[in-house]
């Protein structure tokens, strides 16, 4: 038998009846003559619930008890799961991150996996049981206090639990089906991809595209987990993660055969803010104190702008995004660093909104910059920063911009579908 591990989120396990029919879905992979491991996440928006209960009794909740509440919504899960297994004349097990062997490092609301240990689970497997894990948590390897994983953890979880039980594949049910060409909700002429390498799906979820978390496709590539991202609403086949552009299909040489589409789609970000440090003395080692205290507030940085210092002052400014949850904890560490350091002031913006195209093809295809930005100006979109990787071109613009340069952009690469494809069963995007 081989081990296939499925993840569903919280719009596939809204309510009772859902729940019964991701369990049908489950025992037909059992019956198909698979082990089967399940990573569930909080039923519907019950974490989100939660983080609104736990703002009305605190406004700064301990981390440590923050994380016991939150991980109470996918042990609600693995319970009913397997209790809706139960009735369907199969047996399943039930178990906690922790008793699933999930080992964390100690950073509470986003702690990273170090290790999986699944004693537990391959007993459980062994006796013919289904295995049903809570995702989104574990247990710190030196605290040993129960820990969370940030959002999409449970994403990383069913990866993790894939790569620890060398599993055929993981299997990711969400509320579409699958990775689209951009965001049904902006664009309905958006166009399923079949499939999708890992760095284009690195790029596309660092970018903003929801149907995976970013960590869990970084953890599948390292471990060559393939990944089958699915509806939990549909029998459509989906789109798989697999494979590197660095692949011969993906070469110009003789051997390849250039299977790779110029662009894979168009990925937008609404949750991020933007930090401007104004006047700051251009000397070696300056850039080096911000940002080393900010990564020492396990801050993350995407977006890195410095201006070229002006001749007369020698002082120049410094432009980063950031996380908007992480906003006000950046701001009160560079302020601290004002006298240190000397600059003269700090700007925060978080009416911003970050659009990426992506495509492998890009990479031999002269003129994707240029065909970009003009698309954006012919939608009437300013661009206020700029960032490139080798299959990534990235711009910051207005929040109110987005929705125009998501379309436009994506009308511009010809990556509109003739008709509908797009169809967004559930969840309620919070």
């Amino acid at each position: 038998m081989g081990i296939v591990v499925q993840k569903y989120g919280g719009s596939s396990l809204s309510d009772a009846d859902a729940i019964k029919r991701v369990a049908r879905r489950i025992t037909d992979a059992k019956k198909a003559g698979n082990d089967v491991v399940v990573a569930v996440s909080a039923m519907g928006d019950s974490t989100d619930e939660l983080l609104d209960l736990a703002a009305q009794v605190s406004p700064l909740p301990p981390a440590r008890e923050l994380d016991m509440l939150l991980t109470a919504g996918e042990r609600i899960s693995m319970a009913l799961v397997a209790m809706a297994i139960s009735d369907l004349g199969f047996t399943a097990r039930s178990f906690t991150g922790s008793q699933a062997g999930v080992i964390t490092d100690d950073v509470h609301g986003k702690a990273k996996i170090l290790d999986v240990t699944p004693g537990r689970i391959r007993s459980a497997i062994e006796e013919g049981h289904i295995v049903i894990v809570a995702g989104f948590q574990g247990v710190s390897q030196q605290t040993k206090e129960i820990t969370t994983l940030g959002r999409g953890g449970t994403d990383t979880t069913a990866v993790a639990l894939a790569a620890a039980l060398e599993a055929d594949v993981c299997e990711i049910y969400t509320d579409v089906d699958g990775v689209f060409t951009a965001d049904p909700r902006i664009v309905p002429t958006a166009r399923k991809l079949d499939r999708v390498t890992y760095e284009e799906m690195l790029e596309l979820a660092a970018s903003g595209a929801k149907v995976l978390h970013l960590r869990s496709v970084e953890y599948a590539r390292r471990h060559n987990i393939p990944i089958h991202v699915r509806s939990s609403f549909s029998t459509l086949e989906g789109t798989t993660v697999t494979g590197s552009i660095n692949d011969p299909e993906f070469d110009e040489g003789p051997e390849g055969t250039m299977e790779a589409p110029i662009i894979a789609g168009v990925a937008h970000d609404r949750s991020e803010a933007k930090i401007t440090v104004v006047g700051v003395p251009d000397k070696v080692g300056e850039a080096a104190a911000i940002f080393n205290a900010l990564a020492d507030a396990q801050i993350n940085l995407d977006m890195i702008v410095q201006n070229v210092s002006a001749a007369a002052t020698n002082l120049t400014d410094i432009s980063f995004t950031l996380p908007h949850t992480d906003g006000q904890t950046a701001m009160t560490t560079l302020a601290g660093l004002r006298d240190q350091i000397g600059f003269e002031n700090l700007l925060y913006d978080d009416k911003i909104g970050k659009v990426s195209l992506i495509g492998a093809g890009m990479r031999s295809h002269p003129g994707i910059s240029a065909k970009f930005f003009t698309a954006l100006a012919e939608a009437g979109v300013n661009i206020g920063m700029i960032s490139t990787s080798e299959i990534r071109i990235s711009v910051i613009v207005d929040q109110d911009d987005v929705d125009r340069a998501v379309q436009g952009a994506h009308t511009a690469f010809d990556l509109d579908a003739d008709e509908v494809e797009a169809v967004v069963y559930g969840g309620t995007g919070r």
